[in-house]
């Protein structure tokens, strides 16, 4: 099977401390390898300090786009869903990659006392999983991933909101 071409729509960016411009690419996913080349592509068009929010189903396949971002940053670090710790981080690459998840949070109080207000200072990009849990909290200019279940595939959709 020939490997989908990644298709990229410019928009500004939203982020007034970056000067890079964003793509955005939206589209099919055919399996867990193809999730984790769109999280290396988006990568390379991020600067820090970045918030993206991650939606989708379980088993979507939110944290092996993580991967794929955290691979396209340049750190070789193993990366594994935060589910119980809640937040990993990776080092090694060109900024650190935070990484969260909101899913067993019950409330922002929950998330505060993890020092979610002191991560947003950081020089960092921070990929959260399950944004849409406690959405109050995600700054305005978070760039929002959504993967959908699409038979044996997933659908990939990147932007922002507002």
């Amino acid at each position: 099977m020939a490997k989908e071409k990644l298709v990229f729509q410019p928009m500004a960016n939203r982020n007034p401390d970056c000067v890079t411009e964003f793509t955005f690419l939206n589209g099919r996913a055919a399996s867990p390898v193809d999730l984790m080349d769109r999280g290396a592509a988006l990568a390379t068009h991020l600067t820090a300090p970045r918030v993206i929010s991650l939606t989708g189903p379980l088993g979507a396949g939110k944290t092996h786009f993580v991967k794929g971002l955290v691979r396209g940053f340049g750190s070789t670090q193993e990366v594994s869903s935060p589910t119980f710790t809640l937040v990993h981080e990776y080092e090694g690459g060109r900024v650190p990659i935070i990484h969260f998840d909101f899913y067993r949070l019950e409330s922002s109080a929950d998330l505060q006392a993890l020092g979610w207000h002191d991560y947003l200072r950081e020089r960092s990009i921070i990929a959260v999983e399950w944004g849409d849990r406690i959405p109050e909290c995600l700054p305005d200019d978070a760039l929002h991933v959504k993967i959908s279940i699409d038979g044996d595939g997933r659908l990939i959709e990147i932007g922002s909101i507002g």
